[in-house]
């Protein structure tokens, strides 16, 4: 066996002219995927108690590996480790350390693997404890989106299309489309959990290896479901990180529409929800500010994760299949995606504890527009059996005269109504009821308070 000098790279036998030092540099990924220490080292563990199984290495030398990777790892946690940026990577870094450790034993660490099926393993990994991580974050938000839910039942609203009053909800039910959206986001991640359940090790760099390596030992001691099934697909398939960064960017987007709802809300024009001192900002000159920083944080950092996305699917889009260094910068846009998502939902998270809403405001704001003009046009369907195209023409008529006269509908007088509807009794006063009108959305999914206390405890049982 060729002996391994501790800072020379391992294909020096082969190449020998030193590599370029602004290659070095540039080709280093230590710095990015060094928190894969953890996963590196299991999976290295596992691969030699899989070449002691199949008396491929002797259980000295088996144990000898573990306990020199198990003292590197005790180094990385009490921050004794030195990363040598000439170590391409954690992975060149933990070997040549093992070296150090117990002499040319830990070359047999490499015995029927390459750096190829090692990387994507401790990245598959990684990526699957991490996805788990996500997946409670977003079941703590939507946790405190049920408690905000629960508190504002019965606080009515105007719901907007187009920014325009449209017709009366409660505002429990608007904080309960976005537990609609975060549902969808976690059912995401729990899919991409399933196609992260493929073991790679064992597919060598691109075609298996001739040793008699048990890949099913591998993949049960690594909690995989199966091993994966062709070599070359393995080594070149990045569609679980692009799985992850779409997921990630889709919760991205409900999040960033969540800030941007919140600051107009916010806003002097509309007031409907204040902001608390510990989730605000000054500002350096105007002494009264207080500005919605961290939701325009959120808002902001939408683009990052969209570009992460973007970056991977553009890697890819040109590559042939098996390995390239080209795939080296998923393991960098991964972790920024997850940072940035995890972040984002800590501080979402805090915003949803720190908010009042400003009740009298929402039902003050929803008594303008006609927005119980649509409530009318159902009523007249219903109680006169027009088509309802004809209902709307009269709905509208009466809409047009109740702007002229600078009048609110249940400010209408039964006589001015008959004057353009003579068929009209006095139940239609009712119509004109704002939470009468929210109560009558009886439709599943509708904004009845009743619909919507069902669905509270229906989503309490689900985030258990």
């Amino acid at each position: 066996m060729s002996k391994n000098k501790n800072n020379q790279a391992i294909w020096k036998e082969r190449i020998s002219k030193d590599t370029s030092l602004i290659f070095k540099k540039f080709g280093s990924s230590l710095n990015v995927d060094k928190r894969l220490f953890k996963e590196d080292i299991m999976g290295s563990i596992v691969h030699v108690e899989m070449l002691f199984k199949q008396k491929i290495i002797p259980f000295k030398i088996k144990n000898k590996i573990i306990w020199g990777l198990n003292k590197i790892q005790n180094e990385i946690v009490k921050k004794k480790f030195i990363f040598n940026n000439d170590h391409e990577d954690i992975h060149m870094s933990i070997e040549k350390r093992l070296f150090e450790i117990i002499g040319k034993d830990a070359g047999f660490i490499h015995t029927g693997r390459s750096r190829n099926d090692q990387v994507i393993t401790d990245f598959k990994l990684w990526l699957r404890k991490s996805t788990k991580k996500i997946i409670k974050n977003l079941e703590s938000t939507i946790k405190i989106i049920l408690q905000n839910a629960e508190k504002n039942v019965e606080t009515v609203m105007p719901g907007f299309t187009h920014l325009k009053n449209a017709q009366p909800i409660s505002f429990a039910h608007y904080m309960l489309a976005y537990v609609e959206m975060f549902q969808r986001d976690k059912k995401r991640f729990i899919y991409n959990l399933e196609n992260l359940m493929e073991n790679p090790l064992g597919v060598g760099a691109l075609s298996g290896t001739s040793f008699n390596i048990d890949r099913e030992y591998t993949t049960k001691k690594l909690g995989f479901n199966y091993p994966t099934k062709n070599s070359i697909d393995t080594v070149s398939d990045r569609d679980f990180v692009v799985d992850f960064l779409y997921a990630v960017s889709l919760t991205a987007v409900h999040i960033s529409r969540l800030a941007e709802e919140f600051i107009v809300w916010n806003s002097d024009g509309f007031k409907l929800i204040t902001l608390k001192d510990k989730i605000v900002t000054g500002s350096s000159i105007m002494p009264q500010k207080k500005n919605p920083d961290p939701l325009e944080f959120l808002r902001g950092k939408t683009g990052n994760a969209f570009g992460n996305l973007f970056s991977m699917l553009t890697i890819l889009k040109g590559l042939p299949v098996s390995y390239f260094k080209d795939l080296q910068d998923d393991k960098d846009l991964v972790f920024k995606s997850y940072d940035q998502l995890k972040n984002s939902l800590i501080i979402l998270n805090e915003i949803l504890k720190n908010f009042a809403v400003n009740k009298k405001r929402m039902l003050e704001l929803a008594n303008d527009g006609y927005i119980t003009a649509t409530d009318l046009a159902d009523h007249i369907v219903k109680e006169l059996k027009y088509p309802f195209r004809e209902a709307y023409k009269v709905t509208a008529k009466i809409v047009n005269y109740a702007e002229k006269k600078n009048k609110r509908l249940d400010e209408l007088t039964m006589n001015e109504l008959k004057k353009i509807e003579s068929r009209l009794k006095e139940n239609v006063l009712n119509v004109f009821d704002l939470k009468n009108a929210i109560r009558s959305k009886k439709s599943y999914g509708g904004t009845s308070f009743m619909n919507i206390q069902k669905m509270i405890k229906k989503y309490k049982k689900e985030i258990k």
